[in-house]
């Protein structure tokens, strides 16, 4: 998980506007592409040929980088298709933008996903689902794992009289093989089966039901934060999210480590860590570049990885308070 853009509504001297990248294995995705975006993803990681995009609605600081990266994908002679997804508006809001696109080398596929509509991937799903940003259509986005077999145990398939090599491999992946006794099953081996990961993205919204519903038990929840609570009232207004009230959402719903962004230039940071943290003590506010690495669950818990290098490496909690503290500036 790469945090390419924490800002929100405009940008600031060292937050760009949002955008979020997740990797798993060879796949790349990309929620959200505000202004900027192309710029931040060359100074990180390299203008890697994204495949899929994922906007969470459609104000402009979460969707007016894509004409430029677009474009720049056609000049370097981008051939593979693309695919944009987002809520219903989607289509409308591309053709809007196609005399700033113009001809691209290469197809853009724009699919308008339903609340609650789920994207099958290999050993994955990516799941939109409706949040409340003040009456805008807007979704959040949850990439859940499917369930992993349990341990297996080569001792206990020895003793079933199952020779090691190709039928080790059988079992593991569900299939009945030969022992020396006859047939032998899966679950004579293997442990109960352990769960995957699960990374909620919230994108704009206040704190709602459903993100608390979708959220719960997920590794790290990626929350706004827009306000501090003596703004409460405004933050209601627009459809926006304190950070106290994130830190309540987290909170309820068991996550491991929570993850506050859409940071307004009038704070550093340190004031929503610290609002959020008397509530909920896993929470970190990255900055632009800034890490988190998800380990299977029964591998320990998420572990964010700040960008500047500096107070070295802690497991989203305490760990890194001091560290973090340290480098936030003041509120301005």
């Amino acid at each position: 998980m790469l945090f390419i853009g924490t800002a929100g509504s405009a940008p600031s001297a060292r937050r760009g506007l949002p955008a979020t990248l997740v990797r798993r294995g060879g796949d790349r995705l990309l929620f959200d592409c505000g202004e900027g975006t192309q710029r931040q993803l060359l100074r990180s990681t390299g203008l890697v040929e994204l495949e899929e995009v994922f906007i969470t609605h459609f104000h402009a600081d979460h969707f007016l980088g894509l004409p430029g990266m677009l474009k720049t994908y056609s000049l370097r002679g981008r051939e593979t298709p693309l695919t944009v997804y987002g809520p219903a508006g989607l289509r409308r809001l591309f053709g809007a933008l196609a005399p700033l696109v113009g001809k691209l080398t290469y197809e853009v596929r724009l699919v308008e996903l339903e609340p609650n509509e789920e994207l099958r991937r290999d050993g994955y799903r990516i799941a939109a689902f409706a949040v409340d940003h003040g009456g805008l259509r807007a979704f959040g986005y949850a990439i859940v794992e499917d369930d992993r077999p349990g341990r297996f145990d080569a001792e206990r398939a020895r003793e079933l009289g199952v020779t090691p090599g190709p039928d080790f491999g059988r079992l593991q992946r569900g299939e009945i093989v030969e022992g020396a006794h006859g047939p032998v099953r899966p679950e004579q081996v293997l442990g109960q089966p352990r769960r995957g990961r699960k990374i909620v993205i919230a994108g704009d919204t206040a704190p709602c039901e459903m993100t608390r519903l979708v959220a719960h038990g997920a590794d790290l929840l990626i929350h706004e934060a827009t306000f501090l609570e003596e703004e409460a009232d405004r933050a209601r207004e627009t459809g926006h999210s304190t950070a106290r009230a994130a830190a309540r959402l987290a909170a309820d719903a068991g996550v491991a480590l929570l993850a506050l962004t859409h940071v307004s230039p009038r704070y550093g940071g340190g004031e929503l860590r610290d609002e959020a943290r008397a509530v909920f003590e896993r929470t970190i506010v990255p900055r632009d570049f800034d890490r988190v690495e998800i380990p299977f669950p029964e591998r320990g818990a998420p572990i964010h990885h700040r960008a500047d290098g500096r107070g070295g490496e802690g497991r989203g909690g305490a760990e890194e308070r001091g560290a973090e503290a340290a480098s936030q500036p003041a509120a301005s």
